[in-house]
């Protein structure tokens, strides 16, 4: 394991979403734990930050008194989005952001922070993401910079956007991944049992989340049946006697209420199980075609290259 002497900066900024700011905190933690040796700072403009769920963080650091070097991270927390409009850091914080970017420290953002970064002007004719729900605002709001829908994090030279919530803690794996190896990365992502380490290229919103946004119980019913059970075969018939109607109105309701198939739906959680396993698992190409309802290898490759996916050369 490489081993870098950092500082981990976390800036604070009025009313802080805490999970934006949690997740990241436990990916360093459990890298110390693992002896990568970060020291963990909390700064912001004030001594003490109340949250927008009302806890308030105190005994932080003001930024002024730290000087981010080659070697340390800035995270930037998001925040409420009611104080997008009305951002409340002065020239000060600007000029200490650029002064750590001078200084070619990794500066990163977590969801709305990356209003925070464009303000600072850091973004201007740069690569860089937030929530899906802002892209559209934040493009308005600072035309020079170039905001890229359904990716989860963006890196342009020393700078790092996220687009919010838990695609923070993405980021920082991906931050532990360059500095300390995929093995540091895989271990720490276990440990915190996430399901899998997401790429900055993955849609923002997870595949078992599409389709879903309708309120047939039914058809969730089914789509829950698949998402539980992908290793298995099942026609038409058995799952319409899951949900007691006839396989024609299935068909017809399935499609109507998700916008796609039933075959299409499965095809998409098995491809995206698939690549969870090839990137995060040491099975062997024909044990995960198995697991993912596939009776030979030769399916899943011809499925994955269909859908442009390389499959790793080890496999």
């Amino acid at each position: 394991m490489t081993k870098l002497k950092s500082t981990v900066y976390f800036y604070i900024p009025k009313q802080i979403s805490l999970l934006d700011l949690s997740g990241v905190v436990e990916v360093f933690q459990e890298a110390n734990n693992l002896g990568c040796g970060y020291e963990l700072k909390f700064v912001s403009n004030e001594f003490s930050m109340k949250s927008n769920s009302g806890l308030a963080l105190s005994s932080l650091i003001h930024f002024t008194k730290t000087v981010p070097q080659k070697a340390d991270i800035i995270i930037i927390s998001g925040f409420s989005t009611q104080q997008i409009d009305v951002l409340p850091e002065s020239d000060l914080f600007f000029d200490w952001l650029h002064q750590a970017n001078e200084n070619q420290a990794a500066i990163c953002s977590v969801c709305t922070g990356a209003f925070l970064l464009a303000k600072s002007g850091l973004l201007d004719d740069k690569e860089c993401t937030t929530h899906w729900k802002f892209i559209e605002k934040f493009r308005k709001d600072f035309p020079l910079v170039k905001p890229q829908k359904n990716t989860l994090f963006t890196k342009s030279d020393n700078i790092y956007t996220s687009a919010g919530i838990v695609t923070g803690i993405d980021l920082a794996l991906f931050l532990i991944e360059e500095r300390h190896g995929k093995d540091t990365a895989t271990a720490i992502a276990k440990e915190l049992v996430v399901y899998k380490r997401r790429s900055g290229t993955d849609e923002q919103e997870s595949v078992y989340l599409q389709n879903r946004n309708h309120r047939d119980e039914k058809i969730h019913t089914i789509q829950d049946w698949i998402i539980y059970n992908l290793e298995k075969t099942s026609n038409i018939d058995f799952l319409a006697g899951l949900v007691f109607i006839s396989p024609r109105n299935l068909t017809r309701i399935f499609k109507k209420e998700t916008g796609i198939t039933i075959a299409e739906y499965r095809t998409k959680l098995r491809i995206e199980k698939a690549k969870s396993l090839l990137a995060n698992s040491d099975y062997k190409i024909e044990h995960i075609a198995h697991l993912c309802g596939y009776k030979t290898s030769k399916q899943l490759r011809i499925l994955l290259d269909q859908h442009h996916y390389a499959i790793p050369e080890h496999i």
